[in-house]
């Protein structure tokens, strides 16, 4: 089995932040807004908005990050939460 290892002083991090949105759609403007920003951040490797329809409601923005993810303003109501990649294929 190969794993991943980075030579970067950090590993790699993957950022979730998850919001409901209740329908009137300012939720999933508010998260919208927040993945435009995140391009501009140091380390910033790529970002998605995902919608399930298996969860009616529920956004979420996977972000990746070559350093430490930012501490950056969440939307209201939104919840975050950092992950190192432990392994990769």
């Amino acid at each position: 089995m190969t794993v991943f290892q980075t030579a970067a002083p950090h590993p790699v991090q993957v950022q979730y932040v998850e919001a409901r949105d209740d329908g009137d759609g300012l939720t999933a403007a508010a998260l919208s807004a927040h993945l435009d920003t995140l391009q501009a951040q140091p380390g910033f490797v790529g970002a998605e908005l995902l919608v399930s329809p298996a969860q009616p409601g529920l956004l979420l923005i996977a972000s990746r990050w070559a350093t430490p993810a930012p501490e950056l303003p969440l939307p209201a109501g939104a919840k975050a939460w950092v992950f190192e990649v432990r392994e990769s294929r």
